[in-house]
């Protein structure tokens, strides 16, 4: 595996850089947009290609390098169920799994620093955001924050996790880069209380100045936005109702760009086929699928995924290869099911 921990010495967070090995692809958790041509550099140098970039919640110190990446790298954007977030490509409850090659991160909800906190647990190694720090835990006091939930999610869900598990926090302030969650267990001050009651007093009287980015960075993370290039793509994007008038004709096809997890979970347009946005680049080349479906069979195709976004980046990419009897789902299922659109089970 290829591991690498990042510094935003500004803001003083850690960006993780995740990969199966050389040549395949990667995920980015907790990006910084002011290190954004940083990370595209040390992806060239490592031959990967970014499959995800993942934020832990709605960070206030610093702006997010989601959309920036996302509009270099046609990467899948990915947050938490709860975020306020206007636009990501895929959005992860507890349960769920967040995967790049033969990588796998287990989602937990963890609020507590915010509402929309998640942390995210491998094998050997959980990536705990702003909920556990080493020697430390997030502030409560903005965002929605609560000291009891953040107890909830400390001692009932993270500090569960085995002892020795590494802990990559999303923030340092004093240089140290791991612990573990033994370690953390024996020596975090905040984390030698007796009660909820008595984490809660201890959390609401750190009486601690606002983030100093906090004004700028929670508006803007909150509006990552998409707009996709190009009059061809307004053109060629379908409302819920527009598409449900494509359902069930023999000239076209939808597809379902969603991952296998979302389908199961959400349900889907019935009749739509399988093929996982992060293999679209070998279905749209000469030979791929989607080529040959287009060009060979002559029918239409009605991309969709989970909120548009990978459909409308998709269908730019089948632009560029010449393939052009493609539509796409404006808002996708979330659009689809506000339209009271059909459903079925995989």
């Amino acid at each position: 595996m290829i591991f690498r921990q990042l510094f935003d010495s500004v803001s003083f967070t850690y960006t993780y850089l995740l990969a199966s090995r050389r040549g395949g692809e990667a995920l980015l958790i907790d990006p910084v947009i002011d290190k954004v041509d940083h990370y595209l550099r040390l992806l060239g140098e490592l031959d990967l290609k970014l499959a995800k970039a993942v934020d832990t919640h709605v960070h206030a110190d610093h702006i997010s390098g989601l959309g920036a990446l996302r509009d270099h790298t046609r990467c899948v954007t990915v947050m938490g169920r709860k975020s306020g977030t206007d636009v990501v490509s895929m959005r992860v409850d507890e349960g769920d799994k967040i995967e790049i090659g033969s990588i796998a991160l287990d989602v937990l909800y963890t609020p507590g620093h915010t509402d929309d906190s998640y942390c995210f647990v491998m094998a050997d190694r959980v990536f705990t955001g702003d909920t556990l720090f080493i020697r430390g835990t997030g502030r409560t006091d903005f965002q929605h924050g609560d000291p009891r939930l953040a107890y909830d999610s400390l001692f009932n869900k993270v500090l569960k996790l085995p002892d020795d598990m590494l802990v990559y926090p999303g923030h340092d302030y004093k240089g140290d880069t791991v612990s573990t969650i033994g370690e953390e267990k024996a020596f975090n001050p905040r984390l030698q209380v007796t009660s909820v009651e008595e984490y809660a007093d201890l959390m609401d009287n750190l009486n601690l100045p606002n983030p100093k980015q906090m004004d700028v960075a929670v508006p803007a993370n909150l509006k990552l936005g998409f707009s996709p290039p190009g009059e061809t793509t307004k053109i060629r994007t379908l409302t819920a109702e527009d598409a449900g008038r494509q359902l069930g004709r023999d000239d076209v096809i939808f597809v379902d760009l969603r991952e296998a997890g979302e389908r199961t979970r959400d349900g889907i347009i019935p009749g739509s086929v399988h093929m996982p946005y992060g293999a679209i680049d070998e279905h749209i080349r000469p030979g791929g699928l989607l080529n040959v479906i287009t060009w060979q069979s002559g029918k239409g195709l009605v991309l969709y995924c989970a909120f548009g976004e990978r459909s409308a980046l998709a269908l730019e990419a089948l632009s560029e290869a010449g393939i052009e009897n493609v539509r796409h789902l404006g808002g996708g299922i979330e659009a689809w099911v506000k339209a009271d659109g059909a459903l079925e089970k995989t």
